[in-house]
């Protein structure tokens, strides 16, 4: 029976010691922190992934090195499951516990335990396709990763410098290579082709130039092989494209800085014209952020909620057309940070799910209905056809060239959509689609509802695990006291509400209010800041502006 490489295991194990004093968690972004100390744990990723691999019978793992929308000293890993999709949760387990692993000998005994758990067949093969962003950090944490998956014996594919979302396809095309789910061709060039042909069955006409800001990250690479596809249609003017200046990556642009600012990156100041539409991606393009300038020049932000209520809108008349709304659920899934009037809006017209924070609880509720959309307020998101909603589109025989029409537009829009992740490129071919359907303007769009005020602020705590959610993170179940100040103040704003929840990553509490008024908004998270204070915070460090 065959067992672990141990000579392998420990010799390079040694070569990449755990940090003394540090303790990694593999959350909802895989490991994340700084890079120059992310050594030890890509080593001990490569190893899992491996054992990841040989639990599907040798099916391909996915591990994509990046921080995202982070600072740019900032890095991370993340594992990818056989279909593209996230990390099974069970295996988050093992991964916090080999990352933290003191000595290469309880690495080993955390290997084992791993092994015999997770009843893992050590004869089976294993293979991992992996890939990075352009952080300075990346070529390194990448050597890590190699060796090990080299201590194992895994098979190796290297895809250099890519999107997360690119990833994720590959991930799946290559698992999925000739079955009746293949997904596409298992290289960069089937990627784009996939999307641009399924861009230009949907695009009558050409609509007018796209302002793009690459946030000064990989997305900028793809965004220039992007655009030779799908040129001759949409025209992208790509700004903040500067992959290789050290400390330019989401600094002052990108779609986290859009979203926490609500305004124009600097860098596009002059650029966009009024009427004029634009958007943001973050650091590795797996969020999307749109925005305007309205003809008297005001500034106009189209996120994530924004994104949602235009794209199940127009899937939803889709269906209708096809005569198929009998037969096919179109559904909606987001969380507490959804804008209130978003899911007023969503509300009157298709079912709409709150989970926790986090893409593998949306992703994993979107599964349910025959056509799933979610998208997180700040910009990631994705739509899902059920394998039994595609099969009826393909097989259905419609009694009208209206409804041969609808269909045809809903199978290029499953081929347009990566429905493995969200991904910033693919979502906005899917939002200029909907937008030239509607003959839309960006500020017609932004029509659709009137966004509340809103605020989200964070407060530093000592110990995040005293703050405990339920009711998808909406609500405290302890501290009690904190939960019922937050309602008695909730109570005392038009339009009120809030949520305190525990960040997933760093040790603060994370504060979500709204209200009808901007000053409401502002005096509410005030107070609710005061209220996390007065039970967890440090008196002598408590900011002036916590009232």
């Amino acid at each position: 029976m065959a067992s672990l490489p141990l000579d392998a295991i420990v010799h390079l194990s040694d070569l990449h010691p755990k940090p003394e004093g540090k303790t990694f968690g593999y959350g909802t972004a895989g490991f994340r922190t700084t890079g120059n100390i992310l050594g030890s744990v890509l080593f001990r990723v490569g190893l899992l992934a491996s054992l990841r691999s040989k639990k599907f019978d040798g099916k391909t793992i996915g591990v994509m090195v990046t921080a995202s929308h982070n600072p740019e000293g900032d890095n991370g890993v993340k594992l990818v499951d056989p279909r593209g999709e996230m990390l099974e949760t069970s295996w988050e387990t093992y991964a916090t516990s080999l990352a933290n692993a003191a000595t290469t000998s309880k690495l080993v005994d955390e290997l084992r335990h791993i092994v015999a758990v997770a009843k893992i067949d050590l004869s089976k093969p294993s293979r991992v396709l992996y890939a990075r962003d352009t952080r300075p950090s990346g070529a390194a944490l990448v050597q890590c990763l190699e060796d090990g998956l080299r201590a194992m014996g895994a098979q190796r594919r290297n895809e250099g410098v890519t999107t997360t979302p690119i990833l994720h396809y590959l991930v799946r095309c290559v698992n999925t290579k000739g079955t009746r789910d293949e997904y596409g061709d298992d290289n960069e060039e089937g990627y784009y082709d996939k999307l641009s042909n399924a861009f230009k069955k949907l695009m009558a006409k050409p609509p007018p130039p796209l302002i793009m800001d690459c946030a000064n990250g990989v997305g900028a690479i793809a965004a220039q092989k992007l655009n030779e596809h799908i040129g001759s249609i949409l025209q992208l003017k790509l700004y903040n494209i500067a992959t290789t200046t050290a400390g330019v990556l989401n600094n002052g642009c990108g779609a986290d800085y859009v979203k926490t600012t609500q305004r124009l990156p600097p860098s596009l100041h002059g650029v966009l014209k009024p009427g004029e539409r634009g958007c943001s991606l973050d650091g590795d393009a797996d969020r999307l952020m749109y925005f305007y300038l309205d003809e008297e020049n005001n500034f106009g932000m189209l996120d994530g909620d924004k994104i949602a209520a235009l794209v199940s809108s127009f899937i939803v008349d889709l269906v209708k057309n096809a005569g198929l709304d009998k037969q096919i659920e179109v559904g909606v899934v987001q969380t507490a940070y959804a804008n209130g009037s978003s899911t007023r809006y969503l509300e009157k017209r298709v079912p709409v799910r709150c989970v926790p924070t986090g893409v593998k609880h949306l992703h994993h509720a979107a599964e349910h209905f025959s056509i799933g959309v979610y998208f997180e307020a700040n910009g990631h998101g994705t739509v899902l056809f059920s394998p039994s909603t595609l099969d009826l589109l393909r097989t259905h025989e419609p009694s009208t060239p209206a409804q041969e029409t609808a269909i045809k537009q809903l199978l290029a829009l499953s081929e347009l959509i990566n429905q493995t992740v969200g991904d910033a490129l693919s979502d906005m071919l899917l939002v200029e689609v909907v937008l030239a359907h509607r003959a839309f303007t960006a500020v017609e769009w932004d029509s659709l509802y009137t966004d509340l005020p809103n605020r989200l602020v964070k407060v530093v705590v000592p110990s995040r695990q005293k703050f405990i959610t339920t009711d998808a993170e909406r609500r405290l179940v302890e501290p009690k006291e904190v939960q019922a100040r937050i309602d008695a103040l909730v109570r005392k704003y038009d339009g009120g509400r809030a949520f305190v929840r525990p960040s997933g990553t760093e040790d603060v509490v994370r504060i979500y209010a709204e209200a009808t008024l901007r000053p409401q908004v502002d005096e509410l998270a005030s107070r609710l800041s005061g209220v996390v204070y007065d039970f967890e915070g440090d008196q002598s460090k408590r900011p002036k502006e916590y009232l």
